[in-house]
């Protein structure tokens, strides 16, 4: 073989023997990733880019703020550009703050976070779980809710229902099924699921559906259903409360085959007095009676529960198998926004105030006898403004 020969053979085997460069990034590299990727997971479950502001989530406000930083470091965006399948680095997507003069403890002293010295905020100390984020981001989306006037009142039934014995709670079964008008004791407080939106398939392939929930301590929030059950499923006191068992409210045999227990009456005053008068037509006073309505109101011009004055009996609904007082108190409790607040001085000149009038019109007492009956009052409440029943 030729010197020549040898010469080509050693420059081959040479170029064979040279090292390529590694392509395993360094554990710095990795962190930087990682971080970036939490933030890209943040756009594709909200739709949005991570913004500053008071209002922001905790973690949200970090994300944004690191963002900032990542898209102002060449070397940074050198480690991520072949990765950012969002555009999250391209500046024009945001408004990008300037955060180059911010140290980390004066950040995280605005977030009122403390933190060691010895941290580094590149070293994404900070980056919890998804599952973590998810738990703390759902906390703190509640605000406070600005009708909670409405739902009060349910509230207040709900707790008197559960002092009664009419309602009970039972334990939460895990991912058990949630529905609108569900009640739940969640973290200590009773909640109240008041609306549900559309269902929808989510990246997983799992269906879920935005949610209203309210809770007795007057806030609110807009979580998904998935979350609400991972709430549920976390706090090991969670419970359920159950619906009120009604019975066989009005029974669907003949009057000869199931006993009558009663009669629910409604009545319209003939008082002259001058808002009564005026406001007639949507005044009426809702009770139950065990014998003859018309035996019941025959001194009713006597009586400060009838307004010191005679009353037309407008209609009746026969009871059957049911108890009337346990109906009325049911009534009473689903109007109670609506009540007449009067004082009248009874025969020794003591006043009496009468709590079984209401301002409601006549067809929607009607429409909730209707809901009692096929069980769904529960899912309504009563609209004083509209003077209509109200889906919750």
């Amino acid at each position: 073989m030729s010197d020549v020969d040898l010469d080509e053979l050693r420059s081959e085997l040479d170029d064979f023997a040279q090292s390529k460069k590694s392509s395993v990034r360094s554990a710095a590299e990795e962190r930087i990733i990682a971080g970036f990727e939490e933030i890209e997971r943040f756009v594709k479950e909200y739709d949005r880019f991570p913004q500053h502001g008071d209002d922001c989530p905790i973690f949200e406000r970090l994300y944004a703020v690191r963002l900032d930083r990542l898209r102002k470091s060449p070397e940074y965006r050198e480690i991520l550009e072949p990765l950012d399948s969002h555009g999250l680095l391209d500046t024009c997507n945001d408004v990008v703050r300037d955060t180059e003069d911010i140290t980390d403890e004066e950040l995280l002293a605005t977030l009122k976070v403390e933190r060691d010295p010895k941290d580094n905020i590149t070293q994404l100390n900070y980056v919890r779980s998804r599952q973590e984020i998810k738990a703390a981001e759902e906390i703190a989306q509640r605000t406070p809710c600005e009708d909670f006037e409405e739902f009060q009142p349910l509230f207040e039934g709900v707790q008197q229902q559960l002092t009664t014995g009419e309602r009970q709670t039972v334990k939460y079964q895990d991912n058990a099924e949630v529905q609108l008008g569900d009640w739940f004791i969640l973290d200590g407080h009773k909640v109240l699921v008041a609306q549900m939106g559309e269902m929808f398939t989510s990246d997983y392939g799992r269906t879920d559906c935005r949610l209203r929930v309210i809770y007795d301590n007057g806030t609110e929030s807009n979580l998904l259903l998935r979350s609400l059950q991972r709430a549920l499923n976390k706090d090991k006191t969670s419970r359920r409360i159950s619906k009120i068992d009604f019975g066989p409210l009005f029974s669907q045999t003949n009057l000869s085959d199931s006993p009558v227990t009663g009669s629910i009456y409604v009545l319209r005053s003939d008082s002259d007095h001058p808002f009564i008068a005026k406001n007639r037509s949507i005044i009426h006073k809702i009770g139950v009676t065990t014998g003859d309505v018309k035996t019941r109101v025959a001194n009713a011009q006597k009586d400060p529960t009838y307004l010191l004055a005679d009353v037309e009996i407008v209609c009746t609904f026969k009871l059957e198998a049911i108890n009337p007082q346990r109906l009325e108190a049911l009534l009473h409790k689903f109007f109670a926004a609506a009540r007449l607040e009067v004082n009248l001085p009874d025969r020794f000149e003591i006043p009496v105030q009468p709590r079984e009038w209401f301002l409601v019109p006549l067809e929607v007492i009607e429409q909730a006898i209707e809901k009692v009956q096929d069980g769904t009052l529960t899912q309504f409440q009563y609209d004083p403004e509209t003077a209509s029943l109200r889906q919750v």
